[in-house]
């Protein structure tokens, strides 16, 4: 079980990608106040636990409903994350809002951190694990997304400490990974399609 809570920690922090999610947050809130910008990463951090806990625990009666097998949703989820993929590694420049504006929920909870990929890989998870697993599992989201907002409240902090240019490279080694984890979606989808 530990080893479980420790997979599904790296694997849900990596695939929230929460140095992308800073770099964006800190290019459109330049003109914003420290508080301001501590306001939208605790918004963000509780809409992205809402969101990723309702995939989660629901995928299995999204797939009755829509009639998707789970080697279907692996596939074309994996696909889409590796497109997340993509474009992690090609970032670009986000346009700057005002402090009137609420991002925290859109874009930065949802497409940003909680994409198309991330979503297929939320509900694929929900629906493979079970029982004490899914408890256990559980605890793991829980414990990256907060770490995930831990990022984000410091994210001054550690634009300094790191530079543009160390928050690039993680964001590059994280689409990086991302792509590994998508590869063995697809790849674990075609293998039990059909069995």
């Amino acid at each position: 079980m530990v080893n479980l809570f420790i997979n599904t920690l790296i694997k849900m922090f990596f695939l929230l990608t929460p140095f992308f999610v800073m770099s964006i947050m800190l290019s459109i809130t330049r003109s914003l106040s420290a508080h301001a910008r501590k306001v939208i990463a605790i918004r963000t951090t509780l809409a992205i636990l809402v969101i990723a806990f309702v995939l989660f625990y629901f995928g299995n009666i999204i797939f009755h409903l829509l009639g998707i097998t789970l080697q279907s949703f692996q596939i074309g989820a994996g696909a889409l994350l590796f497109l997340s993929a993509v474009s992690l590694v090609q970032a670009r420049q986000q346009p700057a809002v005002s402090e009137a504006e609420d991002i925290s929920v859109v874009p930065l909870a949802i497409p940003i951190t909680i994409g198309p990929g991330t979503i297929g890989t939320l509900l694929v998870m929900g629906t493979e694990i079970s029982g004490t697993a899914k408890i256990v599992a559980s605890s793991a989201l829980f414990a990256a997304i907060i770490l995930v907002g831990f990022v984000l409240l410091g994210a001054s902090q550690l634009e300094r400490i790191l530079g543009t240019k160390g928050i690039s490279v993680l964001t590059k080694l994280t689409g990086l990974v991302l792509s590994a984890l998508a590869a063995q979606m697809i790849f674990t989808g075609i293998n039990t399609f059909g069995k």
